[in-house]
């Protein structure tokens, strides 16, 4: 069986050659666009994370693929219409780091709490002045937690050791797990209104798109702290910049926005403006949260820990040698 990874390092690449005694295993450096493709047209199985994004267009160009492997726990990256209509099975990786990300969570937190990034950029300048860099205490603080799946848990696991008051929201609440943690659901809309730091973990779908928009930031604290790691289009970006204007959003810890695939690189951005049909409001609202000095940004890294990196290869490779034996695993619906 022809398989062909995409955008891996060096190291990871070493998880994949295990398939070689049996299958041909080519890799690109690079993630699969228009520019990557021709070299694996002939593939049947593609694994790829979730900067390659598999539209229909792309994936006509693979008439023998039998199965996409993403190494990721999210989807939305992938045309499953179409991955559906030809028969292409789906498999992703649906746990691999619930401690990596809800310690970034953690990080992002403290990077707005304590205001490290810019004690450490004064710093390095040479100026020990403590002017304007007074912080807040977590302790006592009251976080807000939607979606309390895995992650969402482990999130709420950390929060115990900060003696954070947990408030959380879930479509299916997990009452074993509050009793466990001792934190109480509530509805949303209380949600937003009694918490002073609000974390997002759900995955992205119809109904969770644009999740916290206009009339959520109306409902929130003034001087709320916003943070999210799960995907970028459940927060409205506008609303966002304009909530950060008006005060009412303090400070705002993301790892993802909405068209981040496009902002990558500027280069490809203009290239990709002309085939593909982006909101360009969007794209402006997220360049300015780029250069916002209380919005601090991280390239969708959460979940890029050496040991998290390593489970999600070890689940992929899994996936694939698991298809090939007739028994497919973690398939997406």
């Amino acid at each position: 069986m022809y398989i062909f990874a995409c955008d891996l390092e060096d190291w990871e690449k070493e998880k994949f050659r295990q398939l070689g005694d049996k299958h041909r295993v080519e890799f690109c450096p690079a993630r699969l666009n228009e520019e990557t493709i021709e070299q694996a047209a002939e593939a049947e199985v593609l694994s790829v994370f979730i900067h390659s994004e598999l539209g229909a267009d792309l994936l006509g160009r693979f008439p023998k693929l039998r199965l996409i492997a993403t190494r990721s726990a999210g989807f939305d990256h992938i045309d499953m219409d179409y991955c559906r209509q030809r028969g292409i099975t789906v498999c992703n990786v649906p746990t691999y780091g619930d401690n990596t990300v809800a310690e970034h969570v953690f990080a992002l937190l403290l990077n707005i709490s304590h205001r490290l990034t810019e004690s450490i950029d004064r710093t390095r300048r040479g100026d020990f002045s403590q002017a304007g860099l007074q912080g807040f205490d977590l302790r006592e603080k009251t976080l807000g937690v939607v979606g309390t799946g895995s992650i969402g848990a482990y999130v709420i696991g950390i929060a115990r050791g900060f003696n954070l008051r947990v408030l959380a929201f879930d479509v299916k609440p997990d009452r074993g797990l509050a009793k466990r943690h001792g934190f109480d659901y509530v509805d949303m809309e209380e949600l937003l209104q009694r918490s002073d730091i609000i974390t997002l973990h759900v995955p992205l779908s119809p109904k969770t798109h644009h999740l916290i928009s206009t009339e959520e930031f109306g409902k929130m604290k003034p001087g709320v702290v916003l943070i999210n790691t799960s995907r970028g289009s459940i927060v409205d970006s506008q609303a966002l910049v304009e909530a950060l204007a008006e005060g009412k959003v303090a400070a705002a810890g993301l790892d993802v926005l909405p068209e981040e695939p496009v902002i990558r690189e500027e280069a490809e951005m203009l290239h990709s403006l002309f085939r593909k049909k982006h909101n360009l409001e969007t794209l402006l609202a997220d360049h300015l949260l780029l250069h916002l000095r209380n919005v601090h940004i991280t390239p969708h890294n959460a979940f890029n820990t050496r040991e998290a990196v390593g489970r999600i290869l070890d689940t992929t490779v899994r996936n694939i040698r698991s298809f090939v034996l007739g028994r497919p695993q973690n398939v997406v619906d």
